[in-house]
């Protein structure tokens, strides 16, 4: 009786496993969203040596234009797939088609779209000037978008955001320092760098002895704006090591300093202070705002009086002094350019047309290129005062969506670098600058990515 029991129960067990389904490995398999975040990761980490990798391969196997694209390529080519993910995720199509951003975005897009073919019909610009803005202008906000949407359908990029930002800026602080104190000045020549592509050095006043490091960047202003970026993410993020938090730090501040980027050292001042105000360390109020206003005079004044008889001070905040070099001050030639790109804006307020001022007007034969030195009066001298709203619309809208995401340490170091980094759009071109465009931007787009879809941070 014993047997025939332990045999029914055998039979059962048998019965019993025979009906459990084999392991569903396709559960264990990266989703789509992952392996596009892989290729997006990819593209984050390689884009702080950008300038140094296409100029060397440029300038060996030619089609140096092409090599310069290769982000937009692979971006053109996942672009369908992060649209297909949008569209079948019913919270994600939601959040696009009811976003400010996107609306803007497509107008935007739509009046770059007009004017361009109105610019190429009245023979204001070639047609390689035309796709050359169409892309600078165009590339950081469609970036933006197509991160928050990778964001929201997987996590792989919310989990590594540090690392992608932090190891490939370890290496690019690295490189600078060896640059200021052991490479020859015109090492970068060894990788193509030249008058046909990037200046292998740059100076302050045509002085050989006030070098400037751009490290592997395309010049030193956009490692000064790069870094303005990056040093506030190692104050907040790189905390569990301490010896490299501060080797970091000092080798980032160093670096910055030898720039001689005036607007990024404003504009990491700036970062700063944001920081802080975030922090709840310093609760700004109208007592506290007129003492720093009070304060910021005193220091102006006393930097005033010093630069009359300091000869270093004067190379490294004028930028000139008695001993200057050159004929024009890039201090005169700046302001000129910004006075020039205010007056273009108010006789031609529809603009010029994409591809008519900034970086892409190099690109416009038989016209002067017009550089401004301030991105907001270029997009204005290219596609109107219109075009200005609505792309200072859009950034307002992404800095205030990350305010209220301030909480999460990725929102707050992008919130006070682009405080930092705006200001120096004042005076510069920065946001066409690929690595910083690309970087920040698509950091954004992890942080805002739509809470609709799953639990933040």
């Amino acid at each position: 009786m014993k047997k025939a029991n332990s045999t029914i129960k055998t039979v059962k067990f048998y019965l019993t496993f025979s009906k459990v389904k084999p392991l569903n490995k396709s559960l264990f398999r990266p989703s789509t969203a992952e392996k596009l975040s892989w290729i997006v990761a990819a593209i984050l980490v390689l884009l702080p040596f950008h300038a140094l990798l296409t100029t060397w391969a440029g300038s060996n196997l030619g089609h140096l234009d092409l090599f310069r694209i290769w982000k937009e390529i692979i971006l053109t080519l996942i672009l369908p797939l992060a649209a297909y993910l949008a569209w079948t995720s019913p919270q994600i199509k939601h959040w696009l088609l009811n976003s400010w951003v996107t609306r803007l975005f497509g107008v935007y897009i739509l009046l770059h779209a007009i004017l361009g073919v109105w610019a190429l019909l009245t023979d204001k610009t070639t047609g390689s000037a035309v796709v050359y803005s169409l892309i600078v202008n165009l590339r950081f906000v469609g970036f933006w978008l197509i991160c928050a949407v990778l964001a929201a359908r997987s996590d792989f990029l919310e989990k590594h955001w540090q690392k992608i930002l932090i190891i490939p800026a370890a290496v690019v602080i690295i490189f600078g320092i060896f640059q200021a104190l052991a490479l020859p000045m015109d090492f970068l020549r060894h990788f193509g760098y030249g008058p046909e592509t990037i200046p292998a050095f740059q100076t302050v006043d045509s002085k050989p002895e006030l070098q400037r490091i751009q490290s592997t960047l395309r010049g030193a202003n956009p490692l000064g704006a790069y870094l303005v970026l990056i040093i506030p993410a190692v104050l907040l993020i790189v905390r569990q090591n301490r010896i490299f938090q501060v080797g970091l730090l000092i080798g980032a501040i160093y670096g910055l300093y030898y720039t001689y980027s005036r607007s990024a050292w404003l504009g990491l001042g700036l970062a700063l202070i944001t920081l802080l105000v975030m922090s709840r360390k310093i609760k700004l109020t109208k007592q506290l705002l007129a003492a720093g206003v009070l304060a910021a005079l005193i220091v102006l004044a006393g930097t005033l009086q010093f630069l009359r008889t300091n000869q270093s001070v004067q190379d490294a905040l004028l930028h000139t002094s008695q001993t200057s070099n050159v004929a024009v001050t890039s201090n005169e030639a700046r302001l000129s350019a910004m006075r020039q790109g205010a007056s273009d804006v108010t006789s031609e307020p529809l603009g010029r047309g994409p591809g008519t001022a900034g970086p892409a007007s190099f690109r416009n034969e038989g016209h002067q290129p017009r550089i401004s030195e301030n991105y907001f009066l270029q997009i204005g001298q290219e596609v109107g005062i219109l075009g200005m709203a609505m792309i200072a619309a859009i950034m307002f809208l992404v800095a205030k969506e990350l305010w209220q995401r301030r909480d999460d340490n990725l929102a707050r170091i992008l919130l006070a670098s682009f405080i930092g980094l705006t200001f120096i759009n004042l005076i510069s071109h920065a946001w066409t600058d690929d690595t910083l465009s690309y970087l920040f931007w698509g950091l954004a787009g992890i942080a805002c990515a739509p809470t609709l879809v799953k639990p933040k941070r």
